[in-house]
């Protein structure tokens, strides 16, 4: 099969921000998700150089329009490589090459004779660079920029656009998903039930130069959204181009709602003038916003998407951005809700699997997964369901562009692992010869689960799944959604290397003196003095449970601080305890303790600590409270 997939490509009066970076890390996404599959693919990107605003925004910069576009152009070039984006063609509407297919474009539609030449008034916004109805407008005013158009009338070409009304209602209607998702295919249908006027599609040059020429009179250019729209098959090599009969039939363009008309109405009754087919799908996403007001450099309220990207991450961004948005919704954008994601899906979820996961195969079965074990679990009809039928789920939500609900089954499948964890109980598997087999089969369940899971995510997070499958001893350009090509590779018995985590928690930086108070908080004190004698009620109010330890690790930038994750009878929770001094943390896994779980939760090295492991201390070391037998997590203490 083959794909093909574009962004609009970007206006250069700004340099990229979250919105420009979300498009292009779906499109790129989407692009390695149909690769990871055998998909034949293509991914094109660009920018748009030409228009009002781009000659005023030179003039007042005191350059040349080429200048201007040349500089701005090049930041969104070499941008997204480093947000993880590769793209095949990138695209700038000033080369030669796409001159040349406007103009023969524009000749096509002209010998058709759905170009004329006419006189218009109109009310025009300058920011949008296109003139609009009355019923268009907010309360007089352009509804992205807020700001009132000015009515302009002068001579120009036109585009016979409401030729084409009933047979473009047609092509929407016959097929629900040309426009995805539906609420923007109404949106459409709902513009299109008033009549259609025509498209005026040049600017005199007494006006505006910075243009492509209209190719039958040189007095006037091509308006910019008639010229842009264009581009998506000259980055093809339309018409001879053999990557144009390859993947035009399968174009696939996402937009956000805010170009929905020029690419809904605009560009397929272009099309259709010319003589050639339609893309397959308009996929158009909606608004990151701050403050319930669309993220836009004219209100001043865009984010620094490099600062992001320093502080959390290429993958933990590009994860956030695809898992956080719905497509097709708006979403609110804050950085606290960054900073939750990345510490509750990342660094407590999926990396709190993947370490306590190989930590345990390490310290039970030397780092390899058993042969025999993984050919035993491959028979697993029911494990093999529930593999496939999770591949199958989050492969359809790929290819009906919802990013969001295929990362949300991934995750799904985080959680049952984590809970593989605790109901088998690996640690005490591994006490007895008797449940080696089971022990076994369950490292063989997670360390598959993990090879899997690094392959679901690899579009998404392609850094780190590469890095995970090396951890694994498995070649990250072998990596496959098929059960059994992951079992065959994890059949060579390589050893696997536990490692730093993969996603290290996220906190914001605190004063010196703050951190310095959290670790004397945390810090085991020497014995007490006795103090007054306690009622027995006010004894009660303290409420000792047992908990069984299943992750724990040093605490970054602490030398006396360890983070134990430990559950209570199915609730988990975050335990930050003084005593690295006295224990190593791969020890401590899998060991039943007894805490104080009503402690009121205190933040400590800006980790929130909700109770507190109870010790014995003497003679300058501590021994952990455990009880004496076999008690369920969360049993109380009485």
């Amino acid at each position: 099969m083959t794909y093909y997939i574009t962004t609009p490509i970007y206006y250069v009066n700004a340099k990229p921000h979250l919105g420009h970076a979300y498009t292009t890390i779906v499109c790129d996404t989407l692009t390695r998700f149909h690769r990871l599959v055998g998909d034949e693919s293509y991914f094109l990107t660009g920018t748009d150089e030409h228009g009002d605003k781009i000659a005023l925004a030179a003039a007042k910069e005191g350059v040349r329009p080429q200048d201007y576009v040349d500089y701005v152009s090049s930041h969104f070039k070499v941008t997204w490589p480093k947000f993880g984006i590769r793209y095949d063609d990138f695209i700038r509407t000033t080369e030669q090459r796409h001159k040349d297919t406007v103009s023969r474009f524009l000749d096509l539609v002209n010998r058709k004779g759905d170009i004329y030449f006419g006189e218009y008034g109109g009310l025009y916004c300058v920011g949008c660079e296109r003139f609009y109805t009355e019923r268009e407008l907010v309360g007089g005013l352009c509804p992205d920029h807020k700001t009132k158009p000015a009515y302009i009338a002068e001579q120009n070409y036109f585009f016979r656009m409401g030729n084409y009304q009933d047979w473009l209602i047609d092509l929407i209607r016959s097929d629900p998903s040309f426009i995805r998702p539906e609420r923007y295919r109404n949106e459409v249908l709902s513009f299109l039930s008033e009549p259609l006027e025509d498209l005026c599609i040049s600017r005199p040059k007494s006006r505006l130069e910075w243009g492509i020429d209209i190719p039958f009179d040189r007095h006037y250019v091509t308006y910019v959204w008639f010229d842009a729209l264009i581009n998506y098959i000259t980055g093809l090599g339309w018409p001879e181009g053999g990557l144009y009969h390859r993947f035009w039939p399968v174009a696939e363009h996402c937009v956000a709602k805010d170009i929905l008309k020029p690419h809904a109405i605009f560009w397929p009754t272009m099309l259709k003038s010319a003589g050639l087919p339609v893309y397959r799908h308009l996929n158009v996403h909606g608004y990151w916003q701050m403050d319930e007001a669309k993220m836009s450099k004219s209100v001043g309220n865009v984010v620094d998407i490099f600062t992001l990207r320093d502080e959390f991450g290429t993958d933990a961004l590009r994860y956030f951005l695809l898992r956080e948005m719905t497509f097709g919704l708006d979403s609110e954008f804050s950085y606290q809700r960054v900073l939750e994601r990345y510490n509750s899906d990342l660094a407590n979820d999926f990396g709190n699997l993947w370490q306590r996961s190989v930590t345990m195969l390490d310290k039970y079965l030397g780092g390899t997964l058993p042969p025999a074990a993984l050919a035993e679990l491959s028979q697993d009809s029911d494990w093999e369901r529930l593999l496939r039928e999770l591949v199958d789920g989050y492969s359809d939500d790929f290819r009906n562009m919802r990013p969001s609900e295929a990362l949300r089954k991934a995750w799904d499948f985080v959680g049952h692992l984590n809970k593989l964890i605790v109901t088998e109980a690996p640690w005490v598997l591994a006490r007895s010869v008797e449940t080696l087999p089971r022990l076994e089969r369950v490292m063989t369940m997670l360390v598959k689960g993990l090879a899997l899971l690094g392959a679901l995510v690899s579009p998404v997070m392609p850094g780190k799944s590469a890095e995970l499958w090396r951890r694994l001893g498995l070649d990250p350009d072998t990596m496959s959604l098929d059960s059994g090509a992951i079992s065959e590779a994890l059949s060579h018995g390589r050893r696997i290397s536990v490692g730093e985590a993969l996603f290290a928690r996220a906190e914001r930086e605190e004063s010196p003196k703050k951190a310095a108070r959290a670790q004397a908080a945390a810090a085991p004190e020497e014995s007490p003095a006795p103090s007054a004698e306690l009622s027995i009620s006010e004894f009660k109010r303290a409420d000792l449970r047992t908990a069984l330890i299943t992750a724990a690790e040093p605490l970054p930038k602490s030398q006396k601080l360890l983070k134990l994750t430990v559950t209570m009878g199915g609730e988990e929770r975050v335990i930050v305890a003084g005593i690295q001094k006295y224990f190593e943390a791969s020890e401590l896994v899998g060991k039943t303790v007894v805490v104080v779980a009503n402690l009121a939760p205190v933040k400590l090295m800006g980790v929130k600590s909700q109770g507190m492991v109870l010790c014995a201390s003497g003679n300058d070391t501590l021994a952990l409270l455990v009880p004496s037998r076999e008690m369920p997590p969360g049993s109380p203490v009485t």
